[in-house]
């Protein structure tokens, strides 16, 4: 006999509990969730505890907030007992006292800000760890880290153009020149996300642009998505510093230095450039690509070296916090939802290998073999810990 059809019928998923803490590091201004972001949360049955405050860094304030359905909080332990607590900064020793195992904790991990004993208290804590800016996407590619970069080499041209004007003691120099004036020349260092916007960026204002690479598909596809040709080259020493002699300004985001290197740009070839040349190192985080650099803040971003002016701000993107807590807030409501949609983190983690590939403690167990080696800590493979579990 006929029966009937059968309809799927759609899983209701998990509702979460998510907190929002304020960021203590004064290197950081963004936050990881928007109202908009939020209200999307919450219209899906998620709550979301956020600790007063935690937005103003980015021109967002608590009635921004509560208006799309979060729960304002003073006390940030209260924030911190969250099934899910999503930051930017590395956790901190003391936030990591108010954590409880199970919880699932989403931030930066960069391994210059850790230490062995940090990454030990978490894997006690038998929390589990994902670093955002190691999630991939569909196209393996990193969502986040790109976004942010996308910002920092747009940031580091509007930067430089500060610093060239009179207005900050600078040459007095117009970054793209006019009719009858030469432009001011850029050097960028690095074709990657950040070298490709900034390269962009200053071509838009009319500048002479000058790429450098050791990768010669990177610089290919810069000049395709640029849209036209631009000097580019190889990182031979002699190209570099002949370069450097007569840039107005150089962009750095080198993260892959010569082993054995902590920078790329030596002190000497900083000391042979034009007096009042301005140097960005975007690669703070991972330690410098200029001998002579040296972390500031931003309270004091800069300083002069050689007659060169130096901004070595470790996070480029929180200055410019709103437009780049927006561009994470895009990505993080998302990602919520699809962890509540998967019902639980180990289902997502096994459906998933883009999540996963950001996952570096799980129930207290390091997975993460870099860091493992890093900190001389034991690691395991997280597709044999998902058998297992």
């Amino acid at each position: 006999m006929p029966q009937e059809e059968m309809l799927e019928v759609k899983k209701t998923g998990k509702k979460l509990t998510i907190g929002i803490p304020k960021e203590k590091s004064k290197f950081e201004n963004r936050i990881a969730l928007t109202p908009q972001g939020i209200e999307l949360l919450v219209e899906n049955g998620h709550t979301v505890l956020f600790e007063s405050g935690a937005g103003e860094a980015a021109n967002f304030y608590d009635r921004n907030f509560s208006e799309c359905g979060a729960t304002i909080v003073n006390n940030n332990s209260e924030v911190f007992r969250a099934e899910v607590v999503l930051k930017i900064s590395p956790f901190t020793n003391d936030e990591l006292d108010l954590l409880s195992p199970g919880q699932t904790l989403i931030s930066l991990v960069q391994l210059h800000q850790q230490s062995r004993e940090l990454i030990r208290k978490m894997m006690d804590k038998k929390v589990n760890a994902i670093a955002f800016e190691l999630i991939k996407d569909s196209n393996d590619c990193y969502p986040i880290s790109r976004s942010m970069s996308e910002i920092e080499g747009v940031a580091s041209i509007m930067i430089a153009s500060e610093y060239l004007s009179k207005a900050h003691n600078g040459k007095g120099v117009l970054l793209g020149g006019i009719t009858g004036v030469s432009p001011a020349e850029v050097i960028i260092l690095g074709a990657g996300t950040a070298g490709e916007s900034a390269a962009r960026a200053a071509l838009g204002l009319g500048a002479t642009v000058k790429v450098f690479d050791n990768s010669l598909k990177s610089l290919r596809e810069l000049e395709l998505h640029v849209g036209q040709r631009v000097f580019t080259s190889v990182l031979y020493p002699k190209a570099v510093t002949k370069a450097l002699k007569t840039a107005d300004a150089v962009i750095a985001n080198l993260r892959y230095l010569q082993s054995g290197l902590s920078y790329m740009v030596t002190e000497e070839q900083v000391s042979q450039m034009k007096k009042g040349a301005i140097l960005i190192d975007l690669s703070m985080g991972q330690g410098g690509c200029f001998e002579s650099s040296i972390c500031t803040d931003f309270a004091h971003p800069v300083f002069i070296k050689h007659g060169v002016i130096h901004y070595c701000v470790p996070n480029v993107a929180s200055h410019v916090a709103r437009t780049a807590s927006i561009a994470l807030s895009n990505i993080f409501a998302p990602m919520l939802l699809q962890i509540a949609n998967a019902g639980n983190i180990n289902t997502l983690i096994k459906e998933d290998n883009g999540f996963s590939h950001g996952l570096y403690i799980y129930k207290g167990i390091l997975t993460n073999h870099y860091i493992g080696e890093t900190f001389s800590l034991p690691s395991k493979d997280i597709g044999l810990l998902m058998a297992a579990f």
